[in-house]
C-alpha cells in the first residue's frame, strides 16, 4: 500500500481510540508515531525535536521560568492578594468569586506571560475556594482553564514575541495591540460567570465596601509592582522576555522570603475585624523559607513535565505535516479564494482547526508565514491580523480535543478532562464572539498604537 493509504489507516485507527476514551495526548502521540513509521522517521526524532526546540527557541527557554514564577507568586501570597483585590471589586455580584478568578487571571497574565502558568496558579489557588463557596467543581475547573487563555494575549506575551520575530513586526506594537482584546476576553468570560451563576445560584454575595477595595489594593501592591517591573523592563529594552522571567523569579523569591516580616504591614488576608483570615482551621501564612524552594521548584517541574511532551509531539507533528505538503496546500487554497473577507474567514477557520490539535507555538510557526502574507496582500493591517491570529490560537487552549489549558486545569484540580468540557464550551462560545468582533473591528487593535 502507498503512504497516503497507510496514513489514512493510522488516522482512522487513532480516531477509533479516541472514541473508545483513550486520552487525547496519547491519541495524538500514537498518530505521530504511526506517521513517523510510515514516513521512515526514527523514534528518537521526537526527543531530538524536543531538545532542538528548547535549545534553539528562546521563547521556550522562558517557559519553565514563567511556570516557576507562577508557583512563587502563589507561594509568596502575591497571587492571593491580587485575587483578594479582584474579589473586593466584584464580590457584590452573583458569581463574584468566579469573576474574580477570571480577573486574577488577567492580572497574573501581566506578570507571567504564560497561559499554562496562569491556569496552574489561579486554578490551584481559586478552585478549592470556589468549591467551598458553592460552585460546581467542574465549572470552577473550567473557569481556571478559560481564564488562562488571556495569558498569551495580555502583555507581556511570549507568543507575541515569537510572532513578531517571525513576521518582522515591532513587538512593542503587538503588545499594545493586545491590550483591548485581552480586556474584552476577560470581560466576556466574566459575563459567562455571571450568567451561569445567576441561573444556578452559585456563590456568596458580599456588600461592596470601598474600604475593603482600598485595603486589598494596598495589600496587593507587591503584585502591581511585579507587573510594573515586567512591563517596564520589556518596554524600555532593559531585558528580554526570558530575562524578564528570570528577574521576576528573583523578585518573587525575595518577596517570598521576607513576606513573613512584611505580612503584618501588607497582608490583605484580614477579616473585617482586622484578624488574620482563616480558611478551614488553618491561618493563611504568607511567604516561604529558603528550604521550601526545592518543593516549589519540584511542583513547577511537574507542570513543565506535562507541557514538554505536548510541545515535543507538536513539533514532530509540524514536521510530518510539512512532509505531507499541508503547508503548501493551505497556501495555495487560501490564495485561490481571493477577497478581503473570504481570506479573513478562511484564515480564521484554519487557525481554529489547527488550534484544536496543536499548541499555539507550532500553530504560529506553521501557519503565520503562510497566512500573514496572504492577509497583507488582501489589504489587512499586519498588526491587526497578528492579534486576530493569536487570539484564535489562544482559543485553542480550551478547544477539544487538544485544549492544553484543559489538561493543566485537570492536573491541578483533579477534575477529569472530559468533565471539564461541559462548562468550558460556554467560555469557548464567549471567546469566539470576542474573536469575531476583534476581526471585524480593526480599531480595537490599532487605536492605542502610536500615531493612530
Amino acid at each position: 500500500m502507498t503512504d497516503p493509504i497507510w496514513i489514512t489507516l493510522v488516522s482512522l485507527a487513532v480516531t477509533g481510540l479516541f472514541m473508545l476514551g483513550v486520552p487525547v495526548f496519547l491519541v495524538i502521540a500514537y498518530w505521530v508515531i504511526g506517521c513517523s513509521i510510515v514516513l521512515g522517521m526514527t523514534f528518537d526524532n521526537i526527543g531530538a525535536a524536543l531538545t532542538y526546540a528548547f535549545s534553539n527557541g528562546f521563547a521556550l527557554l522562558a517557559m519553565p521560568l514563567f511556570i516557576l514564577t507562577g508557583d512563587l507568586i502563589n507561594k509568596a501570597g502575591i497571587a492571593r492578594r491580587l485575587s483578594d483585590f479582584a474579589y473586593a471589586c466584584l464580590g457584590w455580584l452573583r458569581g463574584g468569586l468566579a469573576m474574580a478568578a477570571i480577573g486574577a487571571c488577567g492580572l497574573f497574565a501581566a506578570i507571567s506571560g504564560s497561559n499554562s502558568a496562569t491556569t496552574a496558579t489561579i486554578g490551584s489557588m481559586m478552585h478549592p475556594e470556589m468549591v467551598k463557596g458553592g460552585y460546581d467543581t467542574r465549572f470552577a475547573a473550567a473557569t481556571a482553564a478559560a481564564g488562562g487563555t488571556v495569558g498569551i494575549i495580555i502583555p507581556p506575551s511570549i507568543i507575541f514575541i515569537v510572532y513578531g520575530f517571525l513576521m518582522n513586526l515591532p513587538i512593542s506594537d503587538l503588545f499594545v495591540a493586545g491590550i483591548i482584546p485581552g480586556v474584552m476576553m476577560v470581560a466576556a468570560m466574566q459575563f459567562v460567570c455571571w450568567i451561569l451563576s445567576r441561573i444556578n445560584g452559585w456563590g456568596h454575595i458580599i456588600a461592596f465596601d470601598i474600604n475593603r477595595v482600598l485595603r486589598t489594593a494596598f495589600g496587593a501592591w507587591l503584585g502591581f509592582f511585579a507587573i510594573g517591573l515586567v512591563l517596564w523592563g520589556i518596554y524600555t529594552g532593559k531585558f528580554s522576555p526570558t530575562e524578564a522571567a528570570a528577574v521576576t523569579v528573583g523578585f518573587c523569591v525575595i518577596v517570598g522570603v521576607v513576606s513573613r516580616w512584611l505580612y503584618p504591614l501588607v497582608a490583605s488576608g484580614m477579616d473585617d475585624e482586622g484578624r488574620p483570615r482563616t480558611y478551614g482551621a488553618s491561618i493563611l501564612v504568607e511567604g516561604f523559607r529558603i528550604r521550601d524552594l526545592p518543593s516549589v521548584t519540584m511542583r513547577s517541574a511537574q507542570i513543565t513535565g506535562i507541557l514538554a511532551p505536548l510541545i515535543g509531539i507538536s513539533v514532530v507533528m509540524q514536521q510530518i505535516l510539512s512532509l505531507l505538503g499541508a503547508q503548501e496546500a493551505i497556501g495555495t487554497w487560501v490564495s485561490g479564494l481571493g477577497g478581503y473577507w473570504i481570506v479573513l474567514a478562511a484564515s480564521m477557520v484554519i487557525i481554529f482547526i489547527a488550534g484544536m490539535v496543536l499548541e499555539s507555538l507550532p500553530v504560529t510557526i506553521i501557519l503565520a508565514p503562510i497566512l500573514a502574507p496572504l492577509a497583507a496582500a488582501n489589504g489587512m493591517d499586519p498588526v491587526h491580523f497578528a492579534v486576530i491570529f493569536l487570539v484564535g490560537a489562544s482559543i485553542g487552549f480550551v478547544t477539544p480535543p487538544y485544549g492544553l489549558n484543559l489538561y493543566v486545569a485537570s492536573s491541578v484540580t483533579g477534575v477529569p478532562y472530559m468533565r471539564l468540557l461541559r462548562y468550558a464550551l460556554y467560555y469557548l462560545a464567549a471567546l469566539l464572539a470576542v474573536w469575531i468582533i476583534v476581526a471585524l473591528a480593526p480599531p480595537l487593535t490599532t487605536i492605542l498604537l502610536p500615531g493612530s
